[in-house]
């Protein structure tokens, strides 16, 4: 079974979190970006990667714009299920952008990365990475992958969402817009691309916004889901009654 969740930032306090007992031996985890436990070499981070590692689960990350991608690129770069990641340690593994994994005959497209909106505090404290902006050689890659598919996969996996998307979420909340270049491409492959459902994270909600697009945040789903209901806004929201039923 595949899972998915949303942003840890390294935090400590998500690692007892009753969702993980879910997970069992051949699960996958798959979190969208903003993992932030490959930080800063500590010896708490060392106990974790180790953690992580030695699970009966796969725990698999897209990158967001909150991890240190020096370090994340500095790791071993192989094949898993069918695209390119980064093996960090054993179960622990960095889904590399713009690849497509075929676990248990089921397609994810998976592409990290954005832009911060405080770059500039962030830079002057050493806590920005450049890498986070994907390059145009991984947008071609992204593309071209998807190409071979036949512009085709059952899920798509990435920390941002299409721009559309973003800006309806940032609209409800009152908050000003502030897509990017990203954003846009996103856009191009939630038109051009045939796919079951989006799972993104980086706005810290665990909300669906249309039939199609789900934010991630705290919860732990299993990426079929099959029970959504419509609210009066026009956004639509996992049922609160029984949240996540699985399609066999």
């Amino acid at each position: 079974m595949v899972y998915v969740t949303g942003d840890m930032h390294g935090c400590l306090e998500r690692l007892y979190d009753k969702e993980f007992r879910k997970l069992k031996k051949g699960d996958v985890l798959i979190v969208c970006g903003d993992f932030g436990y490959i930080f800063d070499g500590s010896k708490t981070e060392t106990q974790v990667i180790n953690f992580f590692s030695t699970r009966k689960f796969i725990t698999a990350f897209v990158d967001g714009t909150h991890d240190n991608l020096t370090k994340i690129n500095k790791a071993r770069t192989t094949v898993w299920k069918g695209g390119k990641v980064h093996r960090i340690k054993g179960n622990l593994l960095h889904l590399m952008r713009g690849q497509i994994f075929n676990i248990d005959g089921t397609t994810f497209f998976t592409f990290g990365g954005g832009e911060s909106i405080d770059k500039d505090m962030r830079i002057q404290k050493n806590l920005w990475w450049r890498e986070e902006e994907p390059t145009p050689d991984e947008l071609a890659e992204g593309a071209e992958r998807l190409d071979e598919e036949g512009l085709k996969v059952d899920y798509i996996i990435t920390h941002e969402p299409p721009s559309l998307v973003k800006s309806a979420m940032l609209l409800r909340r009152g908050d000003s817009d502030r897509v990017n270049k990203l954003n846009g491409y996103f856009d191009k492959i939630s038109r051009e691309c045939e796919f079951r459902h989006w799972f993104f994270g980086c706005l810290h909600e665990d909300r669906t916004i249309t039939e199609r697009h789900t934010c991630v945040f705290k919860k732990v789903l299993p990426v079929k889901l099959n029970e959504i209901k419509e609210n009066p806004a026009g956004f639509e929201e996992l049922n609160e009654e029984k949240e996540t039923v699985l399609v066999e």
